[in-house]
């Protein structure tokens, strides 16, 4: 008997505690876990292997979703007036930064009236030093004005806004025009005479900065403009779509008035002052035409310019 009760108490010694049931997991090991999956859809069999190339290949074939413009680098106003002059004429703006302690001078009320009236720009307090530094030491008389990142078009999203027209494309496209305040005053025109947008190149051309704003009496904020990489791709670009490029110079085989052309979808390429159109651009083109000019003169501003044949379009249309 003794032995008997010393071979249980071994046995007993030999657990490691309470046992525990399996709490239902067993039970539920046991349950059917639904419709065996095609073959295409089980992971490491053959048909799978086939129907993940499949569709590689169609993704592949899908055209790629056209991506939006580029967008331009954020600006800095500095200035009291240049300051003011931007909020008045309705240029876009992020933040406003005021110095600390600053002198609060008539011109420095308007300029927070401004802002305030607005809504939607923020006012932070700087000190002087913090200043300078934003303004790598420009004279900015305790008043910065932090422009956004301009959004460019895509140069078809002027033939999308042609077409939802239903008119004929009238787009204006630049060559060398470096002078901010010519593109703002193109942009003015496109708007004023029923154009489409402005396409300019990415490279030695002015871009939509504070002063193009300006000067397109806030215009810019209706009319697109799209930033190219390579202008002369754009234009071919823009006669596949079955438009007709038609690029101003002084030496013009054609004069406006006498182009038919310009009755129908055109794109009007203007150059810089000095130099006119470039090489391949001047080449891309399917008609060059000059502007009469009985008084003598050699050449026009490039927004005037832009402004005449603009006029030209829209009296034709009309």
């Amino acid at each position: 008997m003794a032995g008997n009760s010393q071979r249980r108490n071994r046995r007993t010694s030999n657990k490691k505690g309470a046992q525990v049931g399996s709490g239902g997991k067993r039970r539920r090991g046991l349950e059917g876990k639904g419709p065996t999956p095609p073959a295409s859809a089980r992971k490491g069999h053959k048909k799978n292997r086939v129907a993940n190339a499949q569709a590689k290949q169609a993704a592949a074939r899908r055209p790629a979703p056209r991506r939006g413009g580029a967008k331009g680098t954020s600006e800095m106003v500095v200035g009291r007036n240049p300051v003011y002059e931007a909020l008045r004429d309705g240029v876009p703006a992020v933040t406003l930064y005021v110095q600390q302690y600053i002198d609060n001078d008539e011109r420095v009320r308007d300029v927070l009236k401004l802002a305030g009236d607005r809504g939607n720009i923020n006012l932070m307090e700087a000190p002087r030093p913090e200043l300078d530094r934003m303004t790598n030491g420009l004279n900015h008389q305790g008043l910065v004005l932090q422009v956004p990142p301009y959004e460019y078009a895509h140069p078809d999203d002027l033939l999308a806004a042609a077409d939802d027209n239903h008119e004929d494309p009238l787009i204006v496209a630049l060559d060398g025009v470096t002078d901010p305040r010519n593109l703002g005053a193109i942009v003015r025109s496109v708007s004023a005479f029923g154009g489409h947008g402005v396409v300019v190149p990415e490279r030695r051309a002015a871009g939509m900065t504070a002063g193009a704003w300006k000067s397109s009496a806030g215009t810019a904020a209706r009319t697109p403009v799209s930033r190219v990489t390579n202008l002369t791709r754009a234009l071919e670009g823009y006669q596949k779509a079955g438009l007709t490029v038609v690029g101003l110079a002084a030496d013009g085989e054609h004069t406006v008035e006498d182009l038919e052309e310009l009755n129908g979808p055109v794109v009007i390429v203007i150059g810089s002052e000095g130099k006119g159109l470039g090489r391949l651009v001047g080449e891309t083109c399917d008609y060059r035409v000059r502007i009469s000019m009985p008084g003598g003169a050699e050449s026009l501003n490039a927004g005037v310019a832009a402004g005449i044949v603009l006029y030209e379009v829209a009296r034709r249309r009309a």
